[in-house]
């Protein structure tokens, strides 16, 4: 019997696109649920009681919910195409960057996204700027931060192409090339040159969303 996968998820939201960049170079076959997070379905919040979020994976029945999580169940579930370093040491060291992105990268660039005056925007994007050199630092000279591939802190790490596309869309300069080259071009080798990332980040679609959710705010600064 073959396997049952869905994944609950919002295209804007770069938790939900881990998920669907792990499955695809996986090769797993998935249904995908797009949710609407201001009118949330009855089985997201079934699968997802506790937090009541996005993403959520589901497999023969059985849910996961936090887009770490679901990507180390993903790499044990599937063993072919391994996101995950074989050394335990490189392994841990994965972890650690992973949790970093999400617990102090993401909430000072949201803060510098949502903020309403100049000077806190600025506080909050010079937050960023300086979490965003530890990770370049982390990345040295290697092409990727797997090394020369990609892998799972690669896909965690998404959330700086994300800023990238804010960018674009808003005139803010969330990592600048000047200040980060290390991490452009690795950006450019993830979405330009790679298959399964080029078609999982919705480019376009991320630019429309930003202007039309931030873009009057930013531009009144």
């Amino acid at each position: 019997m073959a396997d049952q996968v869905k994944l609950f998820g919002v295209s804007e939201s770069f938790f939900a696109v881990r998920v669907e960049v792990a499955l695809r170079l996986k090769g797993v076959q998935f249904e995908y649920v797009e949710e609407d997070l201001y009118n949330k379905s009855p089985s997201l919040l079934k699968y997802n009681p506790v937090h009541k979020k996005i993403p959520v994976l589901l497999h023969n029945g059985n849910p996961l919910a936090e887009s770490l999580v679901i990507l180390e169940y993903i790499d044990e579930t599937w063993k072919h195409n391994p996101i995950f370093p074989k050394d335990p040491y490189e392994r841990a060291r994965a972890r650690f960057w992973a949790k970093f992105i999400d617990e102090k990268l993401f909430p000072v660039a949201r803060k510098a996204l949502v903020s309403k005056g100049e000077e806190e925007q600025r506080e909050a994007i010079g937050e960023t700027h300086e979490h965003l050199k530890t990770l370049e630092s982390e990345l040295k000279e290697k092409k990727f931060f797997g090394g020369e591939s990609w892998g799972y802190l690669d896909i965690a790490a998404m959330f700086i192409i994300w800023l990238g596309i804010a960018q674009e869309a808003l005139g803010v300069e969330f990592v600048p090339e000047e200040k980060f080259p290390r991490l452009h071009k690795w950006q450019q080798r993830l979405v330009d040159e790679d298959a399964v990332f080029k078609e999982c980040v919705p480019r376009e679609k991320l630019g429309a969303f930003f202007k039309a959710r931030f873009g009057s705010s930013a531009a009144s600064k």
